[in-house]
């Protein structure tokens, strides 16, 4: 999920700490607050790695930092350094409501698209179900619901919480259910033979479709019941040299360990060659946001390159400071 969305969550499952007891302690209480919303961020400090290069970012956000060891050590790191700040706070009940937002961080991002790798050091392979979009309105508004109410002290923080991530849980399983339903429907509907893919867009009734074939990739989108086709990439130059050697490059290679949906489109340039890498999941209105691009000479030797999340003016302006810069 999104920034905003963790930091919600991590307000109300202190909302939800309410039910417990040890609350009536203010600084096990001040804790609390401090464990949870931190918790469920601390996964996502792996953003750091932007400031050194989008390459290094895309191969290592949500990677170890997601995994099944700092699911056990982030709460341990967060708890102990509060203690030294709230030495009174009970500590077992600390630890164990900022294992819970760390937890929840880790466990619904599986949920959306992008994925993790939760599942290192055993399984390098990035988990994703395609189930919520990354920003999901209804669970951001849900939350926000419940801080209202509880900022006017209408009802008891624990109870409200309680009643949300029931609905929240209710409606992650009726979103699974439903994406279940559509990839029947799919197939059964094209009777096309390849591979179906379907991911959540922020709207609930529309969904993206990729069908991955032998000869290309077909791109679609589910809007109110219909099937509607909006692209298509042919596979007939992927064994151009130039292709070839765009994968020795450390911007698409890290593109490729992240995406098992990245395709090539191929430009011949005056320079040279231009390779765009896309992540046909991501296709909207003709764009893909998330691309990786390299530039090659006549010789195939690489002369610039660039990952990352873009729009379509902001690709363009991009492409021409890699060809000057």
């Amino acid at each position: 999920m999104d920034t905003s969305t963790h930091l919600v969550m991590g307000i109300g499952l202190f909302g939800l700490a309410h039910l417990d007891p040890s609350m009536g302690h203010t600084e096990t209480a001040t804790a609390v607050l401090a464990g949870t919303v931190i918790g469920s961020q601390a996964p996502d400090s792996d953003t750091i790695y932007r400031l050194f290069s989008n390459s290094l970012y895309i191969r290592k956000h949500r990677g170890f930092s997601h995994s099944l060891p700092m699911l056990l050590l982030w709460p341990i790191l967060i708890t102990s350094g509060l203690l030294l700040i709230f030495p009174t706070a009970v500590a077992t009940h600390l630890w164990l409501w900022t294992w819970l937002a760390v937890a929840i961080h880790i466990f619904i991002d599986l949920f959306n698209a992008y994925g993790t790798q939760a599942l290192r050091p055993f399984s390098q392979k990035w988990i994703s179900w395609n189930i919520i979009n990354i920003f999901d309105p209804f669970i951001f508004t849900l939350h926000l619901v419940g801080i209202l109410l509880w900022s006017f002290h209408l009802f008891n923080p624990g109870i409200i919480f309680a009643i949300i991530y029931l609905i929240m849980i209710l409606y992650i399983g009726w979103r699974t259910i439903t994406h279940q339903r559509l990839q029947s429907w799919v197939q059964a509907h094209t009777q096309e033979e390849g591979r179906f893919t379907i991911t959540p867009t922020y709207r609930w009734t529309r969904w993206n479709v990729v069908l991955k074939q032998n000869d290309r990739v077909r791109m679609g989108e589910i809007r109110q019941g219909q099937l509607i086709w909006t692209g298509q990439i042919l596979m007939k130059e992927t064994n151009h040299p130039a292709i070839e050697a765009s994968k020795r490059s450390e911007t698409i290679q890290a593109f490729l360990s992240f995406t098992s949906y990245g395709y090539p489109i191929l430009f011949n340039r005056p320079y040279g060659y231009e390779i765009r890498w896309l992540d046909v999941r991501y296709h909207h209105k003709k764009h893909f946001p998330f691309v990786a691009v390299v530039l090659l000479d006549h010789q195939y030797q690489a002369i610039n390159s660039y990952v990352g999340w873009v729009s379509r003016t902001q690709l363009e302006k991009k492409v021409e400071r890699l060809l000057s810069s």
